[in-house]
């Protein structure tokens, strides 16, 4: 009989996609338990109105619950007043810290902080939020080196799809020679409804509405969040310490109804495409609207599905595809990582 280790966890953020992780360890709890040994139990929690701690446990189902009928942390038992993230995960007695609060490119707060004290107790983090990495990846990778801390991140590029754990573990000593990738399934969706009539603004609304789009739409549309998971992926394993200066960044706002129709009769599409191309000991990066064939892989990567295609020295030519249209593969990401990071090894 295997052994069951109890995980105290932080949840930094109850947006959708760690109020899906809830709801994941309400569902998938005894599957945790007796396939991977493992047994979570929330202890902290923050969002936008503060943070909360209970050393017994939150139930997930009743957390999910309230914040999904508009309660705050600051209305729960174990609310601390004046208190901030960073400084609850410098107090707080726990294993594991689950990061996915709203992307800030500026400073990158809280999610900096929090990283930053949680890795610097040795305590892992998984990461949803981009912000951190875009930011810090090296002196958060060198951080987590120093301390023994894990740092799980797959869930920041295309979700569930394994585009982080593709190219760290199953690209052994490969140079990457150009790499393409439809990174944001909102723009993807949205070019798409654009395409047969639908108006920009109802589109964007429905991806919202799903809980796919992120909380500054801009950084969809405009092409940042694509640029953010690029500078993600040069940094894990195209061999470059790359910043968002590094990316030349275009949106779709000027894409057109008309265009995007006339494409349409000539065989061909338009897609928001993340592109890395080798140039000596680099990569050349950029995010653009580019015009594709139907016919191609990314040409018919459609309404809520992402995509990369990876070309490498040693082993050709790979492609992969996700559908997507919820947070709940998201959050199923952070568990991946999480399950990965803590479970006993045979």
């Amino acid at each position: 009989m295997t052994a069951v280790r109890t995980v105290d966890v932080a949840l930094i953020g109850l947006g959708n996609v760690n109020r899906n992780f809830l709801a994941i360890l309400e569902t998938k709890a005894a599957r945790l338990r007796s396939d991977y040994g493992l047994a979570f139990r929330v202890v902290g929690v923050a969002d936008s109105s503060g943070v909360a701690l209970q050393p017994g446990g939150f139930d997930p189902g009743d957390l999910r619950r309230r914040k999904e009928q508009g309660a705050h942390v600051r209305d729960l038992a174990g609310y601390r007043a004046h208190e901030t993230p960073a400084g609850l995960l410098a107090i707080l007695a726990c294993d594991l810290v689950l990061e996915a609060s709203p992307v800030n490119l500026v400073d990158g707060e809280p999610g900096l902080s929090v990283v930053r004290t949680a890795l610097g107790r040795g305590i892992p983090v998984v990461l949803a939020n981009k912000g951190p990495l875009v930011l810090a990846y090296q002196e958060l990778h060198a951080l987590a080196a120093a301390h023994g801390a894990a740092l799980g991140f797959s869930a920041t590029v295309c979700g569930a799809l394994p585009v982080i754990n593709i190219g760290q573990r199953d690209l052994v000593a490969a140079d990457v020679i150009s790499l393409r990738g439809i990174f944001n399934s909102t723009t993807n969706f949205i070019l798409g409804e654009m395409a047969a009539g639908r108006a920009y603004a109802d589109a964007l609304a429905e991806a919202q509405r799903r809980g796919i789009a992120e909380t500054d739409p801009s950084l969809d549309v405009e092409g940042w969040d694509t640029a953010n998971k690029l500078v993600i992926v040069a940094n894990s394993f195209l061999g470059m310490k790359a910043t968002l200066a590094d990316v030349s960044v275009e949106g779709i706002t000027r894409v057109t109804t008309e265009q995007l129709q006339t494409e349409l009769a000539s065989g061909n599409t338009i897609k928001l495409l993340a592109i890395a191309e080798r140039q000596s000991e680099t990569c050349k990066l950029r995010v653009a609207p580019t015009v594709l064939s139907r016919e191609e892989f990314l040409g018919h990567c459609d309404s809520w599905e992402m995509g990369i295609e990876i070309h490498s020295d040693l082993y050709g030519r790979m492609y992969y595809k996700i559908w997507e249209r919820e947070p709940l593969p998201t959050a199923a990401a952070m568990l991946r990582d999480a399950v990965n990071i803590l479970r006993p090894r045979r």
